[in-house]
């Protein structure tokens, strides 16, 4: 098992990368421990969540909202949960989400914890702080910075994703390589074969590099003053297709990165070798998705981008494998690009 610290401003969240579920009474505490999972999950993993008093809710991102926190906050009320209740957030990043965000919201914060049960939710919604739920078909539009106390990465859950959850988190885990780590996405390329068999050791090490990059970054930059921004890359225009497509997030980053590589190549600051190179692995991925929006659509959905500050956007570029670049660009300007593509 490896372990990593993010040193957030209010708690220090605890990673534990390749821990088995079997050993979470040792990172409980000793208090009321209240868990939050989805319909799926609590269906699998009936014998888990006996010892503890549980919330089941619906599953995908349509029930990431306002009604699904109102109704967590009336089971908070049912099972008398107080300031010393612990709360526990088992599934994939809607359950993440929601968990973390009832937590720190109920009470004026409750401490929590995660188990992540997809590759999405273990390399990226459940870490860093993140907190947030849908509003008006705005994407994570109401949210918090708050970290959980211990996040808790067992492996033995990715045998049992269906293949478009697998992809989904694969789209998260290329995107960190290319805006931090250039060896890793060269480890991904030489092993693509042992990534689509889901074969342990690797997927270990992608995830364990994942929330490396993350984690490093969140340490310097908690609340998305600045280098964090880097994390979104892929993501502007990700989230535009993900709110007006049937597409995965996965699917949808993956799209969106290639909008934003495109682009890069348009300002002269992406080489089409490095270009290339993203299109192979995402497509021997089974990521490589066609952007199913038009310029018009991706423009109009920039307007609404949580990230704008007046007329300008912040957009991450991609200057080269393993090095991105952000840059508050006025949307005049990435209507232009766009509209070139």
């Amino acid at each position: 098992m490896e372990k990593r610290l993010i040193s957030g401003i209010y708690r220090k969240s605890l990673l534990l990368i390749g821990e088995s579920v079997n050993y979470i009474n040792k990172h409980l505490p000793k208090s009321k421990v209240v868990v939050i999972t989805d319909e799926k999950v609590y269906n699998l993993y009936p014998a888990f969540f006996q010892p503890y008093e549980i919330i089941v809710i619906g599953r995908g991102e349509q029930i990431k909202n306002l009604s699904t926190i109102a109704y967590i906050y009336e089971k908070f009320i049912e099972y008398e949960v107080d300031r010393s209740t612990f709360v526990l957030g088992v599934g994939g990043g809607v359950v993440c989400d929601i968990a973390g965000f009832a937590a720190s919201t109920y009470l004026r914060g409750l401490c929590f914890g995660f188990v992540p049960t997809t590759l999405l939710a273990q390399v990226d919604a459940s870490i860093g702080g993140k907190n947030g739920v849908n509003f008006n078909g705005l994407k994570n539009r109401v949210g918090t910075f708050n970290q959980p106390g211990f996040v808790l990465c067992d492996p033995a859950f990715f045998q049992t994703l269906p293949g478009k959850e697998f992809r989904c988190g694969l789209g998260e885990i290329v995107k960190h390589a290319l805006i931090a780590d250039a060896e890793m996405f060269e480890y991904m390329e030489k092993n693509v074969s042992n990534i689509v068999s889901r074969q342990p050791e690797v997927l270990q090490q992608l995830v364990a590099d994942s929330m490396r990059i993350k984690a490093e970054v969140v340490n310097r930059d908690e609340r998305e003053q600045g280098e964090r921004r880097l994390l979104n890359f892929g993501h502007t225009v990700g989230h535009i297709i993900e709110e007006r497509s049937t597409l995965t997030h996965g699917e949808a980053v993956a799209a969106g990165m290639v909008v934003a590589a495109r682009l890069s190549q348009q300002r002269g600051m992406l080489s089409d070798n490095a270009f290339n190179r993203m299109i192979t692995l995402l497509k021997a991925l089974s990521l490589l998705v066609e952007c199913p929006l038009t310029s018009t659509e991706i423009i109009d959905g920039l307007a609404w981008d949580k990230k704008r500050e007046g007329n300008g956007l912040y957009f991450i570029f991609l200057k080269d494998i393993g090095h991105a670049d952000i840059e508050k660009v006025p949307l005049s300007q990435l209507e232009v690009l766009i509209n070139e593509q």
